[in-house]
């Protein structure tokens, strides 16, 4: 069975941290596994737990009283996910819940609030990364609004 720390050495979130500071990481990690359509994660809820996915599926999802939950982003493999333990007040801004089986690191958010806070370059190195997801998740949801919208816009004649 793989260590904590190898997982973590290996993931493409971490990769390439020096050792030190994984071993920050990993005294506020934890293995856990969620079953198909279980929550991860619930809107307004205390947002704890920054999620590293190993394997499996997770939806982002809203709830509209209309139409039920919509999926409006998933996540998988090699992906992270969740940054509202960074952001005050900590609360979620989705539902996250598992599509497949799902394995993953959960790294407790205050925790990793406090080693950022106590080792500075850590933080740095944690927020470039997260600013790449958060870059990446917004260009992705560019793309579903366009093709929403693209789908709904009037056909132009010549």
């Amino acid at each position: 069975m793989d260590s904590l720390e190898r997982i973590l050495q290996e993931h493409p979130f971490v990769k390439n941290l020096s050792p030190e500071h994984i071993q920050l990481i990993v005294g506020c990690a934890k293995n856990v596994v969620f079953e198909p359509g279980q929550f991860l994660f619930k809107e307004d809820e205390e947002a704890s737990e920054f999620y590293i996915l190993r394997s499996g599926k997770v939806a982002l999802e809203i709830y509209t009283p209309e139409y039920g939950p919509i999926t409006i982003q998933t996540v998988g493999e090699g992906e992270v996910l969740g940054w509202s333990w960074l952001v005050p007040p900590y609360e979620w801004r989705f539902d996250g819940r598992a599509v497949e089986l799902t394995r993953a690191i959960a790294l407790d958010g205050k925790c990793l609030r406090g080693k950022c806070e106590q080792d500075p370059k850590l933080g740095y190195e944690l927020m470039k990364r997260l600013a790449s997801v958060f870059e990446g998740r917004l260009y992705a949801m560019r793309l579903q609004l366009l093709d929403i919208y693209n789908s709904k816009a009037p056909k132009q004649t010549k």
